[in-house]
């Protein structure tokens, strides 16, 4: 089984979306919605579980002398299922925000370690990179009849970080930030498709970030205390790239801890392991 996040506007949009993130069709699966709340722009942001169905044999044919005879009882399957290679405690840590760090054991594999988020290229954003981004932001707020106005806060290494702020900027932020992350998320995507420059957008609002930022340095911290004293790895939940370098910042220099990201996007987590 896996566990995806989508936001679509039906659950046959969810079901196409996680056939093609397997490469199957939608009849090769087995979709069950554990999670659903608002998203952006009249979508549905849904958490689910695919698994694969497996195909059915087909049935032998019969002779019509094999028809008229008794059919003899099949011989039953057994199911054999994979064993894990590890069994440990998860144990979860969570916030208001939702952030979770699942430990995984002493000696989890690793599919791919890479330094905090070093695949990221060197790109330095430029005040006229900022003009152009607080102008894409503002003409989609105007056609969505909203009344907030963008703010450039600061210029940070490949980053564009600006501020929202006006009447209808709660609506954009949402109850633990969903509509906030999602709305940068799209402005990210429309930034790539129409500059391609590399430079990435943060959106803040009501001093979201600044509190966010709190929690994931409190539960960092927490999370690599029990790390160290159980000698065991955390994952967290999938968290953006601005964000697990907040945790891999806050972690850097503290003794007997590494940190690292495995995973794609958008479901990329953060590790926190004992160092070896």
């Amino acid at each position: 089984m896996e566990t995806l996040e989508v936001q679509v506007k039906s659950a046959d949009e969810a079901t196409a979306a996680a056939a093609k993130h397997l490469g199957v069709t939608a009849k090769d699966i087995k979709v069950k919605v554990l999670e659903e709340s608002a998203g952006l722009f009249g979508k549905k942001k849904l958490k689910l579980q695919v698994e694969r169905v497996e195909a059915k044999a087909a049935k032998p044919k019969t002779t019509s002398k094999a028809k008229a005879s008794k059919e003899e009882p099949a011989e039953p399957v057994t199911e054999v299922k994979a064993k894990p290679t590890k069994s440990a405690k998860v144990s979860k840590v969570s916030t208001d925000a939702s952030p979770v760090a699942k430990s995984r054991g002493k000696k989890a594999e690793v599919a791919e370690k890479t330094s905090p988020e070093s695949e990221e290229p060197e790109v330095v954003a430029t005040k006229k990179d900022a003009a152009a981004f607080i102008k894409m932001v503002e003409e989609t707020l105007e056609v969505a009849g909203l009344d907030v106005t963008v703010k450039l806060q600061e210029l940070q290494g490949r980053y564009v970080n600006l501020t929202l702020d006006g009447a209808d900027v709660s609506h954009l932020v949402g109850k633990s930030g969903e509509v906030l992350n999602s709305f940068q998320y799209l402005m990210n995507l429309m930034a790539a498709n129409k500059f391609n420059n590399g430079v990435r957008i943060t959106l803040d609002g009501n001093d979201f970030r600044r509190r966010r930022e709190e929690v994931l340095r409190d539960l960092a911290t927490n999370v690599a205390a029990e790390v160290l004293k159980r000698g065991e790895e955390a994952v967290f939940d999938a968290l953006p790239a601005f964000e697990r370098r907040i945790v891999h910042k806050v972690l850097a220099e503290m003794d007997g801890i590494q940190t690292y990201s495995e995973g794609e996007e958008p479901n990329r987590h953060v590790v926190v392991a004992p160092a070896s």
